[in-house]
């Protein structure tokens, strides 16, 4: 089967399996995801078609919404795979990618794989792109109203320097995230594009919890 014809298979199983997903990994995630990817890679020296098939993969079975089983990604993306015959060195790959693009595969008290690759970095760029800027601020809202979590107490400070466990099993306001995550994320890109792209998305989330706070504390 020829790369093209890969390439567009798993595009149609990855939207069908995130047909009525959460918002913010849904397929358009996905696709964003797969688009900044190809760009960045651009640049990289990173192959093509790896960067095209995990970035289409690697939420295929995000373990926030599957009991936290970080197993049950790797395992569908080589079931799918192995059944379009894609050799077995490629599917290793993109395990790995599935497996060590997280956040939280950062944290302390993790033990992460010692898997790394230039198409990994490339990808991981381009996911962590998708959770930073307007559509990061929009993601963060959609997936902490769809966990019921508070906007933001002024009561519930942040948690800096978390563990992986403290981290997954957070459920603290959303506007906490920013500090816990979305906005430690431009000093954490791979890419020259990544680094560029990623400045611009954090003025953005800057100047949005700027006018949060005014408009929270009435100061006009």
């Amino acid at each position: 089967m020829e790369k093209q014809e890969i390439i567009d298979k798993t595009r149609v199983f990855v939207k069908d399996a995130l047909a009525g997903a959460e918002a913010g990994h849904d397929w358009f995630h996905i696709e964003r995801v797969y688009n900044n990817a190809l760009r960045i890679a651009e640049t990289e020296k990173a192959d093509p078609f790896i960067v095209a098939l995990g970035a289409l993969l690697h939420d295929i079975a995000d373990s926030k919404f599957h009991d936290g089983d970080e197993t049950l990604g790797p395992k569908k993306a080589r079931a799918f795979l192995e059944m379009l015959e894609v050799e077995d060195n490629i599917i290793e790959q993109i395990e790995g990618i599935i497996c060590n693009i997280s956040f939280k595969n950062t944290l302390s008290g993790n033990n992460p794989d010692s898997f790394d690759s230039p198409e990994l970095r490339v990808i991981r760029d381009a996911d962590r792109l998708d959770a930073i800027g307007a559509i990061g601020i929009a993601r963060a809202f959609n997936y902490g109203g769809f966990k019921n979590r508070k906007l933001y107490d002024p009561d519930i400070p942040p948690a800096f320097q978390q563990t992986k466990e403290n981290y997954k099993n957070s459920a603290t306001p959303t506007i906490n995230h920013f500090y816990e995550k979305l906005l430690l994320l431009k000093d954490m890109m791979h890419t020259k594009t990544g680094k560029k792209m990623a400045a611009k998305r954090h003025r953005f989330m800057e100047r949005f919890l700027e006018e949060f706070y005014r408009e929270w504390n009435s100061i006009d």
